[in-house]
């Protein structure tokens, strides 16, 4: 965790000009272009019928809705979009990267920013000047590292044992709360709302860097440190499955996050709840491929044959989800259902809540 300046500030600054403006939901009336993209075909048609199915989701009483984020979204101008879904009641539990939550989120909820490339140098030169590159998007990593400390210091002020991803992100929330410089932070809004946030590879991101220091640190001191529970992870979200009952899943990406969760209904049936119902709705936005039998690609009729999804409510998307979830989000933010939705607060579920 080096503070050290970077080499030739101007080249530096010249490049971390242009702050990526994330999309604002409630500042356009999607319905329109999506009720007209309906009657198209190809893509069209799809995120048509899976803005369709998440309204059936907002619209459905009984239905809890997990909002599953993997990929770089929220850094390419998205992240004050899913805040208004906390914020509006539109998802009731997040699962996602560690990178989505504390890279970037949380990043932000510090007060740094992301950046437009206007130009993309040679990554050898960007890594002279302390910038970490995300496609056409820069991080300053001096300001990253900062997460890495602010991570440390959280860790350092809780109390020596296991905690899941959730309990500390929790944890994290609170101390956005008190410290942060955003308040459209999803992580705070998260703790605010008390809806709950997994990530199941939570060290794979600034996350790992600070609790690694923290365990060293604690190590050579003779004393007890915190760690990260995985296995509680998987527990408390089947719990919150299994009390939830009617599911509904909105995906962007694939990857671990989405597996985890549509394993809580395996799970379920493994702790005797042989009654717990496969998610009733799910769309996915994604542009992996299935041809190769991988890479996060299987599709969610696929995971039907697992006994995970139900295929009568399901839709996938194969576009990059910055194009389309914003005309998702805005239209179903527009068409209400959100309004008369009961809140179903699932983080004071647990103990620490």
């Amino acid at each position: 965790m080096n503070d050290q300046s970077p080499i030739n500030d101007t080249r530096k600054a010249e490049l971390l000009s242009t702050v990526v403006e994330h999309v604002d939901i409630t500042s356009f009336d999607a319905r329109p272009i999506v009720d007209a993209m309906k009657k198209m075909s190809f893509t069209s048609r799809d995120l048509g019928r899976a803005t369709d199915i998440y309204n059936q989701m907002l619209a459905d009483k009984d239905c809890s809705i997990v909002l599953v984020i993997a990929g770089s979204t929220s850094a390419g101008g998205c992240m004050d979009l899913y805040a208004e879904l906390v914020r509006n009641n539109m998802v009731d539990a997040i699962v996602a990267t560690g990178a989505s939550i504390v890279d970037m989120d949380f990043f932000e909820g510090l007060g740094h920013k992301h950046y437009q490339a206007k130009e993309i140098p040679d990554d050898d030169t960007l890594r002279s000047l302390y910038i970490d590159r995300i496609y056409d998007t820069y991080i300053d990593e001096v300001a990253l590292q900062n997460v890495d400390h602010t991570i440390f210091e959280i860790a350092e002020t809780l109390p020596a044992k296991a905690y899941s991803s959730r309990a500390f992100i929790r944890e994290m929330g609170r101390y956005l709360t008190q410290n942060g410089a955003k308040d459209n932070s999803l992580v705070k809004l998260a703790f605010e709302h008390d809806v709950p946030i997994f990530c199941p590879a939570f060290t794979d991101s600034s996350a790992g860097f600070g609790l690694v220091k923290h365990q060293v640190d604690a190590m050579k001191a003779g004393k007890p440190y915190l760690t990260i529970d995985s296995i509680a992870d998987f527990r408390e979200l089947t719990d919150i499955k299994i009390k939830a009952g009617t599911t509904g899943l909105l995906m962007i990406g694939g990857g671990v996050p989405k597996n985890f969760v549509q394993d809580t209904v395996v799970c379920a049936e493994i702790l005797g709840h042989d009654d717990c119902e496969v998610h009733k709705y799910a769309v996915q936005i994604t542009v992996a491929d299935v041809r190769d039998g991988a890479c996060s690609s299987s599709t969610l009729q696929e995971a039907a044959s697992w006994g995970k999804v139900s295929t009568a409510l399901e839709q996938m998307v194969y576009a990059e989800a910055t194009s389309v979830m914003p005309l998702l989000a805005s239209d179903a933010y527009h068409r209400g259902h959100w309004k008369t939705r009961e809140k179903r607060s699932f983080a004071k579920m647990f103990a620490d809540d």
